[in-house]
């Protein structure tokens, strides 16, 4: 798991006394959304040490800058640095329940044929898991492969090819022929390239030429532009789940910060610069972590994102994660998307990977 921008030297200075109260008060504040006190902590938690003693503590966290106090007179809160030492040093070893994976195993495998309910539930259960906003991305080749080709006569010289890719992408264009063809011939035509055009990259498609007529040369054409195209996105169909979730959420009852940073989920330009620069070049099933927006992101200066690659690598892969506050529950949200992570990767490897 990969926090960013973390200062080691800094948490090398906590104490393990430290450590324990910067970590109740971060399970406090997860807990209530509002300020904890040092009274209030040694109470909740049968800490064997006084108020004062608490109070102390909790003044040197904050002047290290792992908390903050709101305003005067309140309780203390985390930092973004006392939730990145938080992450990187409390939660590594969670793991969701026996009988939640299960659950969720069960799930999957009840949807195991058909790639769009697959990342449609992953997105369902990332959401309900993690009570955040979640993203889950169509697995996504590197180097695009033609499946299967459908041509459907609509009026006229207009066709609509719709075309399947090897690991479930679909790619939809009206063509305009030179001349209007029957369905009989546009069927004979698709069944044709897809019979013969199985699992081929475009550089392959062009060596396959001679075997078609002109029109199957024309449509050929198309194909390869499609398969093109795909090979320049960065990420495929984009499956979105739970952002209520995170509109709920009382720290943003009266600010619109929520609704900046799901922008981010919605807009593909956007989407993309976030992914490119974070968990793209990462491994399979590796999970990272951004708080705050790590000082790129304006967007996300009130939350937290978790992300994680699903896939094969240099193959076919994927990305999930979920977005939330910072006091969303991280044990529980790093565990979630490990764990769906590993189980689509088991997916696209027994059922897409050829």
């Amino acid at each position: 798991m990969r926090v960013l921008n973390i200062n080691k030297q800094k948490m090398k200075q906590l104490t393990e006394r430290q450590r324990l109260i910067l970590s109740l008060i971060i399970h406090e504040h997860t807990r209530t959304a509002l300020p904890v006190g040092s009274k209030s902590l040694g109470k909740q938690y049968g800490l064997q040490m006084s108020s004062a003693t608490i109070r102390n503590e909790m003044a040197a966290l904050t002047d290290m800058g792992f908390l903050r106090q709101p305003y005067t007179s309140a309780g203390r809160v985390p930092t973004e640095d006392g939730y990145r030492f938080f992450v990187s040093n409390m939660v590594q070893q969670t793991t969701l329940p026996v009988t939640t994976r299960n659950t969720i195993s069960h799930q999957f495998y009840q949807s195991r044929q058909d790639i769009d309910q697959w990342l449609r539930l992953a997105a369902s259960v990332l959401a309900n898991q993690s009570q955040a906003a979640s993203i889950v991305t169509a697995p996504h080749s590197d180097k695009a492969r033609f499946k299967h080709l459908e041509l459907v006569s609509t009026r006229g010289r207009q066709v609509l090819m719709v075309m399947v890719l090897v690991g479930g992408e679909i790619r939809q264009q009206l063509l305009t022929l030179p001349e209007p063809v029957t369905q009989e011939d546009l069927s004979r035509i698709a069944a044709q390239i897809s019979d013969q055009c199985h699992n081929c990259s475009s550089e392959q498609l062009e060596e396959l030429r001679d075997h078609f007529d002109l029109i199957g040369n024309q449509i050929l054409s198309m194909v390869q532009e499609e398969l093109n195209l795909s090979e320049k996105l960065i990420i495929g169909e984009v499956y979105l789940d739970g952002m209520t979730n995170v509109l709920l959420e009382p720290e943003f009852a009266e600010s619109g910060d929520a609704r900046v940073a799901l922008r981010l989920f919605e807009e593909r330009n956007l989407l993309d610069d976030l992914l490119t620069r974070t968990v793209m070049t990462s491994s399979i099933g590796g999970v990272q972590v951004l708080i705050g927006g790590e000082g790129t992101w304006n967007e996300l200066r009130q939350c937290s994102v978790i992300l994680a690659r699903y896939g094969v690598a240099d193959t076919m892969t994927g990305t999930l994660g979920v977005l939330g506050p910072m006091r969303m529950s991280y044990g529980n949200a790093i565990s979630t998307v490990r764990f769906v992570a590993g189980l689509l990767s088991d997916l696209v490897s027994d059922t897409l990977v050829e």
